[in-house]
């Protein structure tokens, strides 16, 4: 069995529009490629992990047959954090675990870490993950056992002995959750595991060498995107060069497209229009003559106006740029009504 959630608020602000889980990734939510990698490794017993508007997520898997997986969910009415996020779901819990932080997008070998974590008789494995900078994680020390020997949360670069961090993913013995306070927030890394160090318990930690993002930023969102346009990761069958349009798409046959993009269905792309991978289009966008979208994800039904730019872009559901506007490294979103029928308008400012 598998809980998916925990902390990870940091891609506001477009969780303030939808579900953390259901943020669209190559127009699909997020969380389906979780549950699809987990199905690969015949782990099919979730527990999602919810506090925020739990009947999106499950409309949209109304059937699971199509996932392979059975669903269940564990209503969070305040932020538990990670460990208190397994505590909160113990009613589903009756063995060993897998537990991964809900912002993780990973090529993980679930099957090749449970056996790691068997041969070790680990109480707890901690899926680790090489990164260039080392200060926005945990890092964590092993012995030439691969035992975890010390954390250091967030260090400064000076204190960074290793680059090998927690990768958010773990396996935890059931006897674990009996240390998790009830009812309050608590951390697995700041609370949980170094208590088990200071008591002597196994934890040891299994390196990963697939890929794996951390989604919790727009920065690293749109960067997750490209990457799974340009083939990075296992589970998305891409190259660099592919145009994928759906064909219930229109494209002026003027219209110039340099891969890696992707176009949902109903899209209507202009006379003119320059598209400059990694392009990310969802169902319903309407791209009107002459613009020219780069390094961009826009979310269904955004109308990107005459001659507009975007660049390095997220525009979420139903925004509106206006025509002869320049955008560039921004997140654009609706935060509340307003008097333009629910839109979101960036318009030019003179």
């Amino acid at each position: 069995m598998v809980l998916v959630g925990g902390e990870g608020t940091r891609l506001r602000p477009l969780t303030f529009l939808t579900v953390k889980a259901m943020v669209p990734v190559l127009n699909r939510p997020f969380i389906e490629y979780i549950i699809r990698q987990l199905s690969r490794h015949n782990i099919t017993e979730i527990v999602l992990a919810i506090g925020y508007k739990p009947d999106r997520i499950t409309e949209y898997f109304s059937n699971e047959k199509q996932l392979r997986a059975r669903l269940a969910y564990s209503i969070e009415t305040q932020p538990l954090g990670t460990a208190g996020a397994v505590k909160n779901a113990e009613p589903y819990i009756d063995g060993r675990i897998f537990a991964m932080n809900g912002d993780i997008f990973t090529d993980i070998d679930f099957t090749e870490m449970l056996m790691f974590h068997k041969d070790k008789r680990a109480k707890v494995t901690i899926a680790l993950t090489q990164v260039e900078d080392a200060t926005r994680f945990g890092v964590v020390e092993l012995d030439s056992q691969n035992r975890v020997t010390r954390f250091i949360e967030k260090p400064r670069r000076e204190e960074a002995t290793s680059n090998m961090i927690n990768a958010g993913v773990y396996v935890i013995e059931r006897d674990i959750i009996k240390r998790i306070p009830e009812g309050k927030r608590c951390m697995f890394e700041h609370d949980i595991f170094p208590s088990l160090l200071k008591d002597g318990e196994p934890v040891f930690g299994y390196t990963t060498k697939g890929y794996w993002m951390d989604m919790g930023t727009p920065e690293k969102y749109l960067q997750l995107n490209g990457d799974l346009l340009h083939g990075k990761s296992t589970q998305v069958e891409f190259k660099t060069r592919d145009i994928r349009v759906d064909k219930k798409s229109n494209i002026h046959p003027r219209s110039k497209l340099v891969g890696p993009i992707l176009v949902d269905k109903e899209c209507n792309i202009g006379k003119d229009v320059e598209l400059r991978g990694p392009v990310v289009v969802g169902a319903g966008c309407q791209i009107k003559n002459g613009a020219v979208i780069e390094n961009s994800v826009l979310w269904r039904n955004t109308i990107v106006g005459g001659k507009a730019t975007l660049k390095d872009c997220i525009v979420a559901d139903d925004g509106c740029i206006d025509d002869n506007v320049h955008v560039e490294g921004a997140v654009i979103t609706r935060m509340a009504p307003n008097n333009s029928g629910g839109r979101y308008y960036a318009r030019e400012h003179k």
